[in-house]
């Protein structure tokens, strides 16, 4: 453990990481998007570069899928989170989020874990876009094929 950081005893044989200022840390990634991503004990604020989780992805289903974690947790509004997002688009770095949010959640509270687990929160979604081929016009079409 890093100087600044503590280790709470939850009784479960795992101990919470969490340093001098009461939050736990997690990153998560999706596609290219990397979330930073800090939790502390609160009121269920939100705030994403800044600004409202709302107001950043304006989409209520990104804002239902940065949540997801909490509701799988049963700890709706026990948290503020504050998380510095970047590359990637809304959507990746919607997924990203919720991936740093569950991972965070994890360190703050490791009897999570099998929750999370179960859930699929902890498991990095891997799939990213394939690349294009040199004589071909995208990743999988191929040029049109003429007979003549």
């Amino acid at each position: 453990m890093t100087e600044g950081e503590r280790a709470t005893d939850l009784g479960g044989g795992a101990a919470a990481k969490i340093d001098e200022f009461g939050r736990s840390y997690g990153t998560g990634s999706r596609k290219t998007a990397v979330a930073k991503v800090w939790l502390k004990v609160g009121s269920g604020v939100i705030t994403v570069n800044g600004v409202g989780c709302a107001q950043y992805f304006k989409r209520e289903s990104l804002c239902r899928r940065v949540n997801a974690p909490f509701g799988v947790a049963s700890s709706v509004g026990c948290y503020d989170v504050k998380a510095v997002v970047f590359g990637g688009g809304i959507s990746g770095q919607a997924g990203a989020l919720a991936h740093g949010i569950s991972k965070a959640l994890k360190c703050m509270n490791p009897a999570l874990h099998p929750v999370l687990r179960q859930s699929g929160f902890l498991t990095r979604d891997s799939r990213v876009v394939e690349r294009k081929k040199y004589g071909q016009h995208k990743a999988r079409k191929k040029c049109q094929f003429s007979k003549r």
